[in-house]
């Protein structure tokens, strides 16, 4: 394993309106492989900018050892370059292919150096990646997201990095090229930083590091077992807690037990000392040793309850703030066996082979649909949906509400609050009821009334999601496209929820087949060639 290391040492970054995002943040990534998790919002990819040097720290200072790869979420490409030209082999191979065509000048061996095998080691980089048959002429706005996406990562391996930092890999990916990716990584020997929501991806990786307010800690093993450990951790945070609330209602309790007891004591001594008839300045004195006396009992108590409290305060800050969804959605609820839609010889453009497709969904099916970019996946759920007619074909659908969300989450008005567009959805539905279901998928108070187009990826797929399951009516299928992209892991965890609820019919495009088998799914459909075929479950590992 190599020796190759990042080190940050007091990073301190804000944005130009002065928001902070890290004060003295330091860190140490040593070699093999490292994934780094955080809510979206917390700096992921901020912090992997500020190692590759693309942003400079107000303070501090970052440390790389060796040569630097850089995988940036969104690739800086111009569509009208080049394979070769993206793979930064462009120079390269065209002092080659003239040296063979005969031109022997000195340029093209200086230009070429020690990189005789530059098209060879090329082609079997394209080829670990998926792209066997790329050829190097070839522009980049005729390759499809996933194709840029390995390409882009074809070019980082082409430098024989020490140090590599990728942000979000598997976006765009399909499932073959997921796995090649995974295949490529568990290969690769040196330093990688991971940004990724892929749990699949994390779970291949030698250590976990959490970014969490502004500090990262590392965590041995994979993500399975990071899970375990915050899971263990959280247990024992919320005894402690639980036991700290405990520790100060007692004190509390037994201030005022104590409270109460010095002032009948009081009242009894004066009424005694009226009685015995002494004098005045003796029942003076002996009045405030009283008070003195419960003045310091009352003392000590007050400092058990602060102790307490402070105790109480400190196990509070070890518990995470989880925020889960907790649904009942019996709306939704479709019989088993019912036909919802059926789709007979659909075909549109080229898509669809031969004769065209057949889909028919019943009941509250979960069905996956699996196949590789650009295979018409999407096109498939528009069908269905209504949202696109067939060019041949029909597709009958039952009484019952379809709802599509497409992986633009364009169905909201981004000018509107949550709460406007849930009345939009629901305008029957009494607006405490509304209140109450945005509230359950984590809306309360003024989250509830911010503008759509103010929220983060993940706060809008959950907004959308109040909005079109407590639509009226409440849809009995539903259709997804790729809801997980670009959500964090905390956010693909309230979608499950969501979707745990849901008892109508799904019909869901993901290549995320861990979410797929979180959910649930029964059924699997590969749509490749043209033809949609029943098929099992993928493995997971």
């Amino acid at each position: 394993m190599s020796d190759a290391f990042i080190v940050c040492s007091n990073l301190t970054f804000s944005w130009p309106d002065d928001t902070p995002v890290f004060q003295n943040l330091s860190c140490t990534i040593g070699g093999g492989r490292t994934g780094l998790v955080a809510p979206n919002g917390a700096g992921k990819s901020t912090l992997l900018k500020l190692i590759a040097g693309e942003y400079r720290p107000s303070a501090g200072s970052v440390s790389v050892q060796g040569v630097l790869g850089y995988l940036p979420q969104s690739l800086p490409l111009v569509g009208d370059l080049t394979v070769a030209e993206v793979l930064e082999i462009a120079p390269l191979i065209r002092a080659l292919h003239a040296i063979e065509s005969g031109d022997a000048a000195e340029e093209h061996f200086t230009t070429i150096g020690n990189d005789w095998d530059i098209e060879e080691r090329t082609r079997a980089q394209l080829d670990r990646l998926g792209l066997r048959d790329l050829a190097f002429d070839r522009r980049l706005h005729t390759l499809s997201g996933g194709q840029v996406v390995s390409l882009g990562l074809a070019a980082q391996l082409l430098k024989r990095p020490d140090v590599l930092l990728l942000d979000e890999p598997t976006n765009n990916l399909d499932l073959a090229a997921r796995h090649q990716l995974y295949d490529v990584l568990e290969q690769w020997n040196g330093c990688l930083l991971l940004v990724s929501h892929d749990r699949a991806l994390l779970d291949r990786m030698d250590r976990i590091a959490e970014l969490d307010r502004g500090e990262v800690r590392l965590f041995g093993g994979n993500f399975t077992a990071y899970e375990a450990s915050v899971r263990a951790a959280q247990e024992v945070a919320e005894k402690n807690v639980r036991n700290a609330e405990q520790e100060l209602k007692r004190e509390k309790r037994e201030m005022q037990e104590a409270r109460e007891r010095a002032a009948r004591r009081a009242s009894n001594a004066s009424r005694n000392l009226k009685n015995a008839g002494l004098p005045k300045i003796f029942a003076g004195t002996m009045k405030r040793d009283a008070q003195e006396s419960a003045g310091k009992a009352n003392e000590t108590h007050s400092a058990r309850v602060n102790e307490a409290r402070a105790r109480l305060d400190e196990a509070g800050r070890a518990l995470r703030n989880e925020q889960k969804l907790s649904l009942e959605l019996p709306d939704t609820n479709v019989p088993a066996g019912r036909t919802l839609v059926t789709g007979a010889g659909l075909r549109v453009r080229s898509l669809f082979a031969g004769d065209g497709v057949d889909l028919t969904i019943r009941g509250p099916e979960r069905i996956a649909l699996l196949g590789p970019n650009g295979a018409g996946k999407s096109t498939l759920l528009r069908l269905v949906s209504g949202d696109l007619a067939p060019e041949g074909g029909q597709v009958k659908r039952a009484d019952g509400r379809v709802a599509y969300l497409s992986q633009r989450l364009d169905l909201l008005d981004l000018d509107r609050t949550v709460a406007e567009n849930l009345a939009a959805f629901a305008p029957r539905t009494p607006d405490a009821q509304r209140m109450n279901l945005l509230a359950r998928f984590l809306f309360r108070g003024p989250r509830a009334h911010l503008p759509v187009g103010v929220l983060s990826g993940g706060e809008r797929l959950r907004a959308t999601l109040a909005c079109v399951l407590g639509a009226e009516p409440a849809p009995h299928l539903l259709l997804l496209d790729e809801p997980t992209n670009n959500l964090d892991l905390v956010s693909v965890g309230q979608l499950e929820s969501a979707l745990h609820a849901y008892e109508g019919a799904l019909l869901v495009v993901s290549h995320d087949e861990r979410f797929l088998t979180e959910i649930k799914v029964d059924r699997w459909l590969r749509l490749s060639d043209g033809r949609l075929l029943e098929t099992g479950a993928p493995d997971v590992d």
